[in-house]
């Protein structure tokens, strides 16, 4: 880690190998697992829990009651919620399991959970959950095709380099 301006709540729990990038906030109470990326402007409020070897990328907001696997990517501004009725005295958080990918923009209902190596789309609105293996895009965010097609694009598209 090197010397930016960042806030890392005093009872946080941060992993071996851990980077984070500017102007981060990380309350207390979070933890963060070992070889996860945190970058820059990323808000983890408090009591957060984030598995290892994760990637997060910049501008993603994940409040209170988040919990997020392990070998999770989230993409710039994805923006996660914990109030299902604002402004409820009730608080629920969005659970990510292992190996799930939420791209860029995309926003997530409290309350819901996304299934282990699901992948949600560009600025996908989630209201419910995903089931794992299973891709999902749109407002609001409807299932596309399974995820060896999803799979299948992603080889080829790396084998076009």
């Amino acid at each position: 880690m090197s010397d930016v301006i960042r806030h890392i709540g005093e009872d946080a729990e941060i992993g071996e190998n851990v980077q984070i990038w500017n102007f981060t906030y990380i309350g207390d109470g979070a933890s963060i697992g070992d070889n996860t990326k945190i970058g820059s402007l990323v808000h983890i409020d408090y009591g957060v829990k984030i598995g290892s070897n994760c990637k997060i990328e910049g501008m993603a907001y994940i409040p209170p009651l988040t919990v997020i696997g392990d070998m999770v990517f989230i993409g710039p501004g994805v923006v996660f919620t914990n109030d299902p009725y604002p402004m409820s005295d009730r608080m629920v958080g969005v659970t990510v399991k292992d190996g799930a990918i939420v791209c860029a923009g995309a926003m997530l209902k409290a309350g819901i959970t996304v299934g282990e190596r699901a992948v949600v789309g560009m600025g996908a609105v989630v209201t419910k959950d995903v089931s794992p293996d299973t891709l999902v895009y749109g407002n609001p965010a409807r299932v596309g095709y399974p995820m060896e097609k999803y799979l299948e694009k992603r080889r080829e598209w790396n084998a076009e380099k």
